[in-house]
């Protein structure tokens, strides 16, 4: 397992603060006491909290052209036809994945393709298992289109918590499945936009991982 680049100035920022404050109960109260002890063990655990959240774990990923891979852990919130107005303006299978502040943070391709759009939009920061979060949430929408013109549409949507969304992508370039896309601080959403024949094969609230799990058949 290792940490994500994302979180290096977070992890450094957040260690110096903690030993500062670890430092405070002693200078106030030189005497240490079990309070001392008990306080040093709540900042070791938001360390390693902070530190978990950024893990990369060490994965073997179940890569198929003709599978739309699972682009982040979490849980299915979505499985519905919508109308997709943003680029396309056609019907799509829309399959959400919900990703709480316990799960691998990392986005990744569902599919090798050239990216033919990205668009960063503003907006509010709604529970990211609202429906209503990805259409007014802060979000990021990436479309990939194979070499069969088969396209998806990638959503990165900003939680009540995630307050900053990392996107990787840039038009006309290809990009493999499995990839990196991005990365979203801390618990927030990926909406997966399908053609209409994709063979979906998740349902609601199945725990998915990043990289393995398929979503569905193309």
């Amino acid at each position: 397992m290792k940490l994500h680049k994302e979180g290096t100035q977070i992890i450094i920022v957040s260690a110096i603060l903690l030993i500062v404050l670890g430092i405070i109960p002693v200078w106030i109260f030189p005497k240490i006491t079990i309070f001392h002890f008990l306080f040093w063990i709540a900042e070791a655990v938001f360390c390693f909290l902070i530190v978990r959240f950024f893990r990369i774990p060490n994965r073997i990923l179940k890569l198929d052209e003709n599978a739309v891979l699972c682009p982040a852990d979490g849980h299915v919130v979505v499985v519905e036809k919508v109308r997709l107005q943003e680029y396309l303006n056609e019907e799509r299978i829309q399959v959400s994945i919900f990703m709480s502040p316990n799960d691998v943070h990392v986005n990744r391709y569902p599919i090798s393709g050239t990216v033919r759009y990205k668009k960063h939009h503003p907006g509010k920061y709604l529970v990211a298992w609202c429906p209503k979060s990805s259409e007014l949430n802060e979000r990021t929408s990436i479309l990939v289109e194979n070499n069969r013109q088969q396209s998806i549409m990638i959503r990165q949507i900003a939680g009540a918590v995630a307050r900053r969304i990392v996107c990787y992508s840039e038009e006309n370039t290809n990009v493999n499945q499995g990839e990196e896309l991005g990365f979203i601080k801390f618990g927030s959403r990926v909406d997966l936009f399908l053609p209409l024949e994709a063979e979906v094969l998740v349902e609601i609230d199945q725990k998915v991982k990043g990289g393995i799990d398929h979503i569905a058949r193309l």
